[in-house]
């Protein structure tokens, strides 16, 4: 194939121009510009057929595109053999084999796309120049990532991906300034990802890919925006997927591209489906499936097909849903799509047993798992065994298994427990803790079955062990993605890592960061998790919490499900040596709970909560609280009607959560504990829904004893956080006293919703004492004159911090704004505190108006996402032994599925003990305007120096337990509102 020719060839399927003097594709606007005539390359009626074709191709009049190239093709079989003869052939033959692939002709796409591969592999040899080698790999390259996308779609996704490594290889000899090739082979992959139900690495990849795009490639935007909506709708994150799909349907609407357009009905389609709206779904499978048919795109039509099927099934129409699931299953298997044909026969499954099929549902069952085994779609087979074993606990509700009912709870544990495992193991592909927080919602019903058989078989051991490993909870990871066990990406990535660090240019100090997109996609970026720690259930035997179903889960799907390091159960290194119980509670539909005794004290026990009780009980807690999202509305709620500010009915509450969430049991061993070896210390490790619970506050019986009179209680983290590092130098005695005493926020008068908590400086006698005397007894920092100084600073920003912090502090004591993350949002890292920062401060989360806060993924990552010599936060912000952070839900962190907020980032970066809060704290002054309160009167200032107190204590959770029974004795005396738990119970501290 010789470089003779002067004009720029077209490639048709893209309507690319390529440059006649560098061989290079131009945009076809660019080209449009540059060129009032198109350039010819093989000449009529070659050119002007090909334009043809690829004006039906979009117009997806596939009938007349193939019957287009099929007249070329003969015209072209009949020229003289010849290398530029056997090119031009290829060239037709890629281009109709792209047409079939859109038209569902699967064997005939095969065809052509395997012919025109050996015609250019005849040809590889062949003298030529510089541009027509261009021309001979751009047109391989649309070859293998056809053939890719033929193999995906029939099954073959191991073959597909050998496709996508060849393509990449390929690339590097390319001349792809727009990097349209590149990015096709990226989607690619990302489709691929799909297939396989990585839906972490498929969205980190598609978003990364979607960043880079440019306006030569923008063909390729609304395909990237479609596969992200169905990831997104895949994973229960409903809104962002019909955002992904407007856009799409609004791009592929400028490009003209009609068949495209189409296919966004099926996608809106099985969206409505997928929540609930099922007359909606139901209008639009069906107008989908005419135009499909009109097109002949059988594979299309197979897909609505299937849904419509279930659609039938639900609305109780058992002769269509058999029909409609008959003829999707033919179709696929005459297109070969041997995995959308399992995909059928998984919904026949289901179709049978509910008609009363058992051997027809475990025949279809069996055979679609027998596909997604052999195509390595590991997690479809876990969704075939969660099937199964529902079917188990379906007929163990139904009939009397008698003798056998063991062994069939046993059989249904041993599908159910190893496939939850898996399922919740694929949240750590997702780069964001709001996607992994909506996959495990889709998760948490595989683990609920898990639990339900547990309860069912009376396994007090097991029951124990489930609740060990789902409190154990994820750590964050400051590499890469931690993947599966047989991770499907390419040994040379078409794009790069996430976590990839790339020089764009050098910092004013020398030192290379992150530009342009870069940077913004790093700021924007989530946190990484890692697997969860093995817990380690005996020091003799070194067995691990579900060990046996783990090894299950590892082995049948590759799926990592614990990582490498062990931590034992029964950690109780606590600033005390005295009887100490660990409690933990897990949700899992109802609630369940586990306790240990340690320290003098042994034995152990389980409980259980009915999920109506439960709820029932933290509602009522929660209206009784202030709403973090009320202002001060909730405020005022919580003041004039709220159960905390009123004694009969703050006891009743008290009853009511105890009755709900402590079991007798556990409160008898307390009583008798206590009776022999002292008060011993409760430390509670609570599940996201009763993460607001103050357990101090529990009425363990009916004579309104409450849980702190019994004993001291502290708040744990998951174990996950015992990875800290270990601080870079040893605490001193006489290390300074870090305050940070309502600082001024940049940009918000004393009056705002960021301004002054304490009031103005030198207003509160008590404060001011308390300063005077930290000050008298050793350093402090900033440093001082007079205690005034240390209030409504503005110097107190994230530099100044860990500049104190970095010298070595032995506590830090923060009293100001917090703002907390929305739960719904599952990101419990942008949770922020409000110091002097100002916009121009560099950090990982927006600036408000001219202040720029700081976040707990700030204390987390530190300028990792930012800069190429990025250090972790846990550097920069090194936290003290003892933490106070005293404001809004600094502690709120529990309440997410991932503890990443402040108190638990400060834990990570070093501290052994937080005191924060569980709700929104009411300040002083809204005790005066709200309650009437006297002005000398500051129910705010006592918290803080109990807190103070407390932590130069030895014991401080023993400490601030003490001044919590205190004020629970002046509550029940005088029921004075300043007595209220509205603060006092608000204050827990929290450990590892």
């Amino acid at each position: 194939m010789q470089d003779e020719n002067t004009g720029g060839p077209v490639a048709p399927e893209t309507g690319r121009s390529v440059d006649p003097e560098t061989g290079s594709p131009v945009h076809p606007r660019a080209a449009a510009d540059d060129a009032p005539e198109p350039v010819p390359l093989y000449g009529d009626p070659f050119d002007s057929g090909l334009a043809l074709a690829h004006e039906h191709h979009m117009a997806a009049d596939f009938e007349a595109a193939c019957a287009v190239y099929d007249e070329l093709l003969t015209i072209a079989e009949s020229l003289e053999d010849s290398p530029d003869v056997r090119f031009l052939r290829a060239h037709l033959l890629a281009d109709l084999g792209s047409v079939l692939l859109s038209a569902s002709d699967l064997p005939g796409a095969e065809d052509a796309v395997g012919r025109a591969r050996a015609l250019l592999d005849d040809i590889a040899s062949a003298p030529m120049g510089p541009r027509g080698r261009q021309l001979w790999l751009e047109t391989v390259l649309k070859t293998l990532i056809a053939r890719s996308d033929l193999l995906r779609r029939t099954g073959r996704p191991d073959e597909a991906l050998a496709c996508l490594d060849e393509a990449a290889a390929k690339l590097s000899e390319f001349d792809d300034p727009d990097g349209l090739r590149g990015s096709e082979v990226g989607l690619n992959r990302v489709l691929l990802l799909m297939d396989r139900g990585e839906w972490g690495t498929a969205e980190e990849q598609a978003t990364l890919l979607l960043a880079t795009t440019t306006a030569s490639t923008a063909e390729m935007v609304p395909r990237l925006l479609s596969a992200l909506g169905v990831i997104c709708s895949s994973t229960g994150r409903f809104d962002a997927a019909e955002d992904h799909f407007a856009r799409a349907e609004e791009a592929f609407r400028a490009l003209g591209d009609t068949g495209e357009q189409q296919t966004m009905l099926a996608h809106r389609a099985s969206l409505a489906m997928q929540r609930g709206e099922l007359d909606l779904a139901e209008r639009l499978f069906t107008e989908a499936s005419a135009f499909f048919e009109q097109q002949r795109r059988f594979g299309e039509l197979a897909v609505c097909e299937q849904a419509r099927s279930f659609l039938a099934d639900r609305r109780g129409d058992a002769p269509g849903a058999h029909g409609l699931l008959a003829a999707s299953l033919d179709r696929f298997a005459q297109l070969g799509a041997t995995v959308a044909a399992a995909d059928s026969m998984l919904m026949g499954a289901q179709q049978a047993y509910d008609r009363g099929d058992i051997e027809e549902m475990k025949r279809l069952a069996q055979g679609a798992r027998d596909v997604y085994q052999e195509r390595g779609i590991l997690e479809r087979c876990a969704q075939v065994d969660l099937m199964l074993a529902r079917t188990l606990e379906d007929t163990l509700n139904r009939t009397d298994h008698g003798d056998h009912e063991t062994r069939s709870i046993d059989t249904a544990l041993s599908l159910a427990v190893p496939a939850a495992l898996a399922l919740a193991a694929a949240r750590h592909d997702f780069v964001t803790a709001h996607a992994r927080s909506q996959w495990l919602q889709l998760a948490d019903d595989a683990m609920r079955l898990a639990f339900r058989l547990a309860v069912r078989r009376q396994d007090q051991g097991l029951l124990f062990e489930l609740v060990e490993h789902h409190c154990a909870g994820a750590a964050v990871l400051l590499g890469g993605a931690p993947g599966s066990m047989t991770p499907s990406g390419a040994s040379t990535p078409v794009f790069p890592d996430a976590g990839m660090k790339k020089t764009y240019g050098d910092a004013d100090d020398g030192t290379t960061a992150l530009g342009g997109v870069a940077t913004e996609a790093a700021a924007s970026a989530g946190l990484r998790v890692a697997p969860p720690p093995k817990v380690r259930m005996s020091a003799e035997s070194g067995r691990v919490a579900l060990q046996e179903f783990i090894a299950g889960a590892e082995f049948r799907y590759r799926r990592r499900i614990v990582d490498d390091e062990e931590v034992p159960f029964w950690f109780t290194d606590d600033l005390t040596n005295r009887p100490v119980v660990q409690v933990r509670l897990a949700d899992a539909g109802d609630l369940f709970m586990t306790w240990t005794w340690a320290g003098g004290a042994r034995g152990f026990g389980t409980g259980h909560g009915p999920a109506a009780e439960v709820d029932r009980a933290v509602g009522e807690l929660a209206a009784a609280l202030p709403g973090a999202g009320e202002g001060a509305a909730g405020m005022r709620r919580a003041f004039e009607s709220g159960a905390l500010a009123d004694p009969p009915a703050e006891r009743r509450l008290a009853r009511t959560l105890a009755e709900a969430l402590w079991p007798e049991g556990l409160t008898d061993q307390i009583r008798q504990v206590s009776a022999q070896a002292g008060r011993p210390l409760v430390r509670i490790q609570p599940s996201p829904r009763v993460a607001q619970v103050p357990w101090e506050l529990l009425a363990v019986n009916d004579d309104d004893v409450r849980l702190i009179e019994l004993a001291d209680v502290v708040t744990t983290t998951p174990t996950s956080l015992r990875r800290h590092p270990a601080p870079e130098r040893p605490v001193r005695d006489t290390d300074p006293i870090v305050l940070v005493l309502d600082p001024r926020v940049p940009g918000f008068r004393a009056d705002s919703p960021l301004g002054s908590v304490l009031g103005p400086p030198g207003s509160d006698p008590e404060l001011l004492e308390l300063v005077g005397t930290l000050l008298d007894a050793g350093a402090v920092e900033p440093p001082l004159d007079t205690p005034a100084e240390a209030f409504r600073r503005t110097d107190l920003d994230r530099d100044w911090l860990s500049g104190v912090l970095r010298k070595g502090a032995r506590r830090l004591m923060y009293v100001g704004h917090v703002s907390g993350a929305p739960v719904e949002g599952g990101q419990s890292e942008d949770g922020t505190l409000h110091l002097c920062c100002g916009p121009e401060t560099t950090g990982l989360t927006e600036a408000v108006r001219t202040h720029r806060p700081l976040s707990a993924k700030d204390l987390l990552l530190g300028t990792l996402p930012l800069r190429a010599d990025g250090e972790p936060g846990a550097r920069i912000w090194p936290a003290p032994p003892r933490v106070a952070l005293i404001g809004c839900e600094s502690g709120g962190d529990l309440r997410f599925a991932e503890s990443f907020g402040l108190a638990t980032a400060m834990i990570h970066n070093g501290a052994e003990l937080v005191t924060a809060t569980r709700w929104v704290l009411p300040t002083s002054f809204a005790f005066h305007r709200l309650a009437g309160l006297p002005e000398s009167v500051r129910p705010l200032s006592e918290a803080v120096l109990a807190v103070d107190t407390a932590h130069e204590h030895p014991d401080p959770v023993h400490r601030l337990g003490r001044w919590q029974r205190e004020q629970l004795d002046r509550w029940r005396a005088d029921g004075r509102i300043e007595h209220s738990p509205l603060v006092w119970a608000a204050m827990t501290c929290i450990v590892v």
